[in-house]
């Protein structure tokens, strides 16, 4: 890429789904980074989103053509699961810096082999695993480091959301690197890993969907020092989708969906922490949850950290950042640690957890 250290970094989107577009509205909202591109097969939806996000956004009819686009630096991947490898390793040949939608790829040895070509060819790859460059997760992080709540002993964290069962869905197709693991549960492993570092010791069960790929998974990672993370992730119901930290002397909650944080919630007492995170999916347990994010409440400091859009600013102007300082990944956020995530799926997914 040339040295464009003083401008903002050109996207291009492959893609035009919902992710796609929630890309490309958060672009708006962040800092050194605009929308040049996009790609789709179908022309009339190329056309139709770059005229929706855009006055000087050109649209491709294929994604050879927006990798060969002089106007564009790098670009996000928003198509399907299985596409992910290819695109991104024909993006990282073309010299474009890469961001790929979550997961980065389906196989951790995918993950691998395209960290390797990444830097051969001295291009950022990252996968967008925006979770991790929200200020509240920052500040959860920071809050661990500094000891506001002890040593940490236990973590808890759900993530589902209900998709009807539907064999051509993308959710539930196997040839579209579908399954709530890959989905969903890359979350909560992630987050996890990110707090605590490596686990020692992996556990899990899942069950399937007609179409064999995992409807709904549960794992255990065992880190050093005797902490646990107890994690699920799901497509047949909805979940509390929240996160929770315990430690000696008190407890953090990243309220619903954690995945999209806003907020910290630092509990003192056992009574604000089951207020906090409050059990069930019924209106009542939504509403108790709701008010202990949102009233002062004795035992609950509330950090606090709204953002515009959907939250995807914080890893674009990131991961833009990044490409101006001519880094091949970032700190947060390295191929080889999207990796060991799906490592860990891989694990989890093995036919022997299979439950019947």
């Amino acid at each position: 890429m040339p040295d464009r250290s003083s401008e903002p970094i050109r996207w291009g989107i492959v893609g035009t789904g919902t992710m796609a577009g929630q890309f490309a509205e958060d672009l708006r909202l962040s800092e050194g980074a605009e929308l040049a591109a996009v790609s789709s097969r179908n022309a009339d939806k190329a056309k139709a989103f770059a005229a929706r996000h855009g006055d000087h956004v050109t649209a491709h009819t294929t994604h050879t053509d927006l990798l060969s686009d002089s106007a564009v630096d790098a670009v996000y991947i928003a198509t399907p699961n299985d596409t992910h490898f290819p695109l991104a390793g024909a993006a990282i040949e073309s010299g474009k810096g890469v961001l790929v939608e979550k997961p980065l790829v389906t196989t951790s040895a995918q993950a691998v082999r395209l960290a390797t070509l990444a830097a051969e060819q001295g291009v950022f790859l990252m996968e967008a695993m925006w979770t991790r460059f929200l200020p509240a997760i920052a500040k959860a992080r920071s809050l661990i480091e500094e000891g506001a709540i002890g040593e940490v002993t236990r973590l808890h964290g759900s993530l589902a959301f209900h998709h009807p069962y539907d064999p051509e869905s993308r959710f539930y197709a196997k040839e579209h690197g579908g399954g709530a693991m890959l989905d969903l549960g890359v979350y909560g492993i992630s987050l996890a890993r990110l707090l605590m570092g490596e686990p020692i010791e992996v556990a899990g069960e899942w069950r399937a969907a007609p179409t064999g790929v995992d409807m709904s998974a549960s794992l255990t990672l065992n880190f050093s020092g005797d902490v646990k993370a107890h994690l699920s992730c799901a497509f047949d119901h909805e979940g509390e989708n929240c996160f929770i930290i315990e430690g000696s002397r008190g407890t953090l909650l990243l309220p619903a969906p954690f995945i999209a944080a806003r907020a910290v919630l630092q509990c003192s007492n056992g009574l604000a922490a089951r207020l906090a995170a409050f059990p069930g999916r019924s209106v009542p347990s939504r509403t108790i949850r709701k008010l202990a994010a949102r009233l002062p409440l004795p035992g609950i400091r509330q950090h606090v950290f709204p953002y515009a859009g959907y939250g995807l600013g914080f890893e674009i102007e990131a991961a833009s950042e990044a490409m101006r300082l001519g880094n091949t990944h970032h700190r947060l956020m390295s191929p080889l640690d999207s990796a060991r995530t799906l490592e860990i799926v891989e694990t989890v997914l093995d036919e022997a957890n299979r439950l019947t």
